[in-house]
């Protein structure tokens, strides 16, 4: 997990909103077509919580507190 908690919902809500573009032919043609593939991109790092092109570039959003959630369990 690499993503912090305001970065999942962002990703998320941003993955929804292409997805209702496309999928709701508000944007139609060959755009309308990538924003319905590509909104599955940060629906679903937003909701697993992990990316990874963070991963390959060691980049985190998640916050101390956090990190220390998840190494107490």
């Amino acid at each position: 997990m690499n993503e912090g908690t305001a970065d999942r919902v962002i990703r998320v809500v941003a993955g929804i909103v292409l997805l209702a573009l496309g999928w709701g032919e508000v944007v139609t043609g060959t755009l309308g077509t990538v924003l319905k593939v590509l909104g599955f991109v940060p629906l679903l790092t937003g909701l697993i919580g992990w990316c990874p092109l963070y991963a390959v570039a060691h980049i985190s959003t998640r916050g101390r507190s956090e990190k220390d959630a998840v190494t107490a369990r």
